[in-house]
């Protein structure tokens, strides 16, 4: 038997959100993190490459400078979507796609198909 909503005028009464603020910051924050066309862009090469890719070689992919390209680096790395290793002076950057997966399975689950009764 399935269940009707409980209705007041045109709305209803049992519309809730299941995710807390503290499941929904961190969330926010990687998705924040993706927010930029440049990120992006960086995250598309370290995913695209096998490996790790050096910072030269990311400047010498994208028409910014040196400093913008470390500042979206470090966006990137607080939101935990990217690392990256030190070789001497170099810094080598890699996506983590583990973590990837699991940014995508979390936006899966916000749009899941809704529960019946």
């Amino acid at each position: 038997m399935e269940l009707e909503p409980k209705v007041r005028g045109c709305c209803r009464l049992d519309v809730r959100s299941e995710l807390t603020e503290v499941e929904a910051r961190p969330l926010a924050e990687r998705f924040g993190a993706l927010a930029d066309p440049n990120r992006l862009r960086i995250l598309e090469i370290l995913g695209r490459c096998a490996g790790k890719v050096c910072v030269c070689e990311l400047v010498a992919a994208l028409p910014l400078s040196q400093p913008t390209i470390s500042h979206h680096l470090r966006v990137l790395r607080a939101a935990g979507l990217i690392d990256y290793e030190k070789q001497g002076i170099w810094a080598y950057y890699y996506v983590r796609r583990e973590v990837l997966e699991e940014l995508r399975a979390q936006l899966a689950s916000l749009v899941a198909a809704p529960v019946e009764g």
